[in-house]
């Protein structure tokens, strides 16, 4: 898997598409906060393990906690986080199955992107990319050449 590289100046604005999201379908985003770090390090852990999950447990430990959610009531339905694994890195980010296609993960991208514009960058890196298609559609992000041999590269695994 490649990494890839995004423009933050720029991003698509997902204002109406936050709006029309709340109102159809009760959907609310939102920065995490410190008192449910234990629910959604378990979430992550459940819908998508354990490596990802170390890497949300990295975001909370941030000030001001770089993993963004979205819910509908008590129902944590995807997120997305960045600083987690290296400083400038997008990711980990997940949206339930049965919540895709609705827009929720192009909204939490938007809103971690944003949030790494503010603390000053103004290019970010998106590691390890699986859809490469829907970043470039999105944000226009590009593939880095020569990003295959990545910070990955020697993550220890279990056998």
């Amino acid at each position: 898997m490649k990494d890839m590289l995004v423009r933050l100046i720029g991003l698509p604005d997902v204002s109406l598409e936050e709006a029309r999201l709340l109102k159809k379908e009760k959907v609310v985003f939102r920065r995490a906060i410190a008192p449910e770090k234990h629910l959604v390090s378990d979430w992550v852990l459940e819908h998508f393990g354990e490596y990802w999950q170390s890497e949300v447990e990295v975001a909370f430990s941030r000030q001001p906690i770089s993993c963004w959610l979205a819910q509908r009531g008590n129902e944590i339905l995807g997120f997305a986080c960045y600083e987690s694994t290296a400083k400038n890195f997008f990711g980990p980010t997940g949206t339930l199955e049965s919540e895709r296609g609705k827009g929720i993960g192009k909204i939490l991208l938007i809103k971690s992107l944003e949030s790494m514009r503010e603390i000053g960058y103004a290019y970010a890196i998106i590691g390890g990319v699986g859809p490469a298609e829907f970043y470039e559609k999105t944000v226009n992000a590009k593939i880095i050449d020569g990003s295959e041999v990545s910070i990955y590269e020697n993550l220890i695994r279990k056998s």
